[in-house]
């Protein structure tokens, strides 16, 4: 339990990726109707991919190389140098700028999601350094090892009942459900992963990301 009696919700995103947008709306309408309090981390695609970029198809490497390192540097700057509590409102920020206004991972969106909520614009050029790389590697491997490395992003942690965490990739979903279709969902998807030596549920996805 967090100090205010919640159950943490460990939650690694990186701000690119419009699928773990998409949960991660639905993690914020879980709050409401769960006694849940997320915590947000980061991970990273490029380092997830870094090692089987011979294996991605080339307009995949080529978004790795131009786009996903830029964004998630400035959060890791953010969070470095103003304290993880502006995690969640900057990747609200982010997000919203990327995917549901469609502007996409430019210095522009970045610039302006900072000022969005009154960090300084000067994190953005925090993109293109690798200056607080180390603590990003780390916060990625921390979200990953407890999963393993044939999944992406979203990772979620949660405590199970013998005290160790439960994690999972995902739930990938769209549009976000709200209300008691966001908490049901969340039961669910908590019922599942808690059975030991269960792994994955899929089905092929017949649309993509739903911004609403």
């Amino acid at each position: 339990m967090s100090d205010n009696g919640k159950t943490p919700v460990d939650f690694w995103f990186d701000p690119l990726c419009p699928w773990a947008w998409m949960t991660s709306r639905w993690m914020l309408e879980v709050e409401k109707v769960r006694d849940v309090e997320v915590r947000w981390h980061v991970m990273s695609l490029a380092v997830l991919n870094e090692n089987k970029l011979d294996e991605l198809p080339e307009e995949y490497r080529e978004m790795l190389a131009t786009k996903a390192w830029g964004p998630v540097r400035v959060v890791v700057a953010a969070a470095q140098e103003h304290g993880e509590e502006v995690l969640g409102k900057l990747y609200t920020a982010l997000g919203t700028r990327f995917h549901n206004k469609g502007e996409g991972p430019t210095q522009a969106a970045i610039r302006e999601a900072l000022e969005d909520v009154g960090l300084p614009v000067s994190l953005a050029e925090y993109a293109d350094k690798d200056t607080y790389d180390a603590e990003l590697r780390a916060s990625h491997e921390e979200g990953i090892s407890k999963v393993g490395q044939e999944v992406g992003t979203p990772v979620i942690a949660v405590p199970g009942a013998d005290g160790e965490q439960i994690a999972f990739f995902g739930p990938v979903v769209t549009p976000a459900p709200k209300g008691e279709e966001a908490a049901k969902l969340w039961d669910g998807t908590l019922l599942v992963a808690s059975i030991p030596g269960f792994y994955e549920i899929k089905r092929t996805r017949t649309q993509g990301p739903i911004f609403d």
